[in-house]
């Protein structure tokens, strides 16, 4: 599955659309048309016809002959995200190559010839690095084979690889940021659902290393089943505004009831901007479950009242709004949306709401200290990297951090672009190998490599 256990997911994993693939449907056009050269030629035996080529200093070395259209090549992928990155993608690229390396003969007949293929990978989980200079590309896949039989999978594979590796590096970049507090991964809504199964396993990858370097225990916290197919997660969540909006802007009530509904495995944490009064919003809703949960535990009903622990609360104040509990301070931009003084402000009522309501005695009294303690605060709403580092410099008491479209972002300005690229890098001639690759690109080495059976 990863670096971590040195196992791979098997092809049947990802449930690709192997028919269709084979045909070039996924391929960019200008690789069937170089396919159909090389079989044609093949077919009609064509042979290079020049002794020597430009490109290959092989001396006295006779190319007259070689059959170009079954003509076996080193290719190399690599990233040029910078200065690091960490890979994910390889084992859907290796299933790639695997069920979809071959031809149709002349009787529209596949014919299987991944076997053929010598392959090289890394694990996903792996690190490599890239200073800008492609001729120090660290590759992280190397296929030898004949080329018309993967020519067209030059396309798939190195978008699986650039999706994968893009996301689970952002995802790093975050957790590191967050100082190893949880990070909801909350992107589903921003891209097309086909894509969630490779996004939650980047994700998931991307919190195994974290872990692993960092001696930290995160669960991975995604937000839809499909996010968690390929590692056998599952989604999670919390509320919408648009239950609210059906409960008429009532946040307590419909807590109560979202709580009275639901298992208890399923964490209790109310959204609470609605009404854009986060700290109002808030002291009503944990007015309204400590009853409950109160109530339950004085009538012996220990097990039903933790249905009415509250877990935590969740700020999502849109960017142009200033919360009616934050006073301006003249700097209009620090006042607006989830800012540091609203998280500081909605922490300090929640832990001075504890004499609320009847408290009978000390047991009670100390219990709802423990119940105001354990109410954990969640943020959400346009958070990167850097705007997560400048809460955690400030001491913003958060929980967990609710990240989105950012970790989709691939813009070369910020240092995220990680695009990959394929070489032919060397070629095969009477036995022997060869290196030819354009200009500026050369045959790179990756001790993570190894051989793939």
């Amino acid at each position: 599955m990863s670096i971590t256990n040195r196992k791979r997911l098997p092809p049947e994993t990802f449930r690709l659309d192997v028919e269709r693939m084979r045909r070039g449907w996924y391929s960019d056009k200008y690789f069937l048309n170089l396919s159909q050269v090389l079989t044609a030629l093949a077919r009609e035996g064509y042979r290079y016809p020049h002794k020597t080529a430009a490109r290959l200093n092989l001396g006295e070395v006779n190319n007259s002959g070689l059959e170009i259209g079954n003509i076996e090549v080193e290719m190399q992928w690599f990233t040029r995200r910078r200065p690091r990155a960490l890979v994910v993608g390889v084992d859907k690229a290796l299933a790639i190559l695997q069920t979809c390396t071959g031809y149709f003969n002349d009787q529209g007949e596949w014919v299987d010839t991944h076997q053929n293929l010598e392959i090289w990978a890394v694990h996903d989980g792996t690190w490599v690095s890239y200073d800008g200079n492609p001729t120090h590309a660290c590759p992280v896949l190397k296929a030898r084979g004949r080329y018309r039989d993967f020519t067209m999978l030059e396309t798939p594979t190195l978008g699986v690889l650039t999706r994968c590796t893009r996301v689970a590096t952002n995802v790093y970049e975050v957790l590191a940021a967050a100082n190893g507090k949880p990070v909801l991964f909350f992107p589903a809504r921003f891209d097309t659902p086909e894509v969630q199964a490779s996004d939650g396993y980047s994700y998931d990858i991307a919190v195994q290393a974290f872990n692993a370097a960092n001696g930290h225990t995160l669960v991975p916290l995604v937000s839809t089943d499909a996010q968690g197919d390929w590692w056998g997660g599952a989604g999670g969540g919390t509320t919408a505004h648009a239950i609210i909006a059906c409960f008429l802007g009532d946040t307590a009530e419909m807590m109560v009831q979202f709580a009275s509904v639901l298992p208890v495995e399923i964490s209790r944490i109310a959204l609470v901007d609605f009404n854009n009064d986060c700290v109002g919003d808030t002291m009503a809703v944990m007015d309204a479950m400590f009853d409950r949960y109160l109530k339950l535990h004085r009538s012996g009903k220990r097990l039903e009242a933790r249905k009415f622990k509250l877990f935590g609360v969740r700020p999502d104040t849109s960017g142009t709004l200033r919360d009616v509990s934050v006073e301006p301070l003249g700097v209009p931009e620090a006042d607006l949306g989830v800012c540091p003084r609203l998280v500081v402000q909605l922490r300090s009522a929640i832990d001075s709401a504890w004499p609320r309501g009847a408290r009978q005695n000390p047991e009670e009294i100390a219990m709802a200290k423990q119940w105001c303690r354990d109410v954990a605060i969640t943020v959400t709403g346009g958070f990167t990297p850097d705007r997560i580092q400048l809460f955690e410099r400030e001491g913003v008491p958060v929980g967990a951090y609710g990240v989105g479209s950012w970790l989709f972002s691939n813009c070369s300005d910020h240092g995220t672009n990680a695009d990959f690229t394929a070489d032919v890098v060397r070629v095969k001639i009477k036995n022997e190998w060869h290196d030819i690759a354009k200009v500026g690109r050369r045959a790179n080495d990756n001790p993570d490599l190894v051989r793939v059976q």
